[in-house]
């Protein structure tokens, strides 16, 4: 299993969450939260902003899934402009469901 983490831009999450269902991986978690890229924030006229809003998207998918969830999660996020987000892919060593205590996803 492995855990799929997409820092986005606000305005690409209800995108990215139709395309990831239209790929079959329908659950998932959204987070806001705020941050900066390689750009360090943005500079508009006078003003600096440091820290842009963006959405966390988590999920977990088979490790044999991860490139088709990616794919999907670029498709909804991309611009083509700096801040279209960043995703990140790590393992996940196990999986309990609370109210069943069945493992696994």
């Amino acid at each position: 299993m492995k855990m799929i983490r997409a820092m986005v831009r606000p305005e690409a999450t209800d995108k990215i969450t139709e395309a990831l269902a239209e790929a079959g991986y329908f659950s998932l978690t959204k987070m806001p939260i705020f941050g900066r890229g390689k750009q360090v924030g943005i500079k508009v006229g006078d003003i600096h902003y440091d820290e842009l809003p963006k959405v966390m998207m988590m999920l977990v998918v088979d490790s044999d899934s991860v490139d088709q969830a990616v794919q999907a999660i670029k498709a909804g996020a991309y611009t083509g402009n700096f801040g279209d987000g960043k995703i990140f892919v790590t393992p996940v060593d196990a999986a309990y469901t609370v109210r069943t205590g069945e493992t696994g996803i």
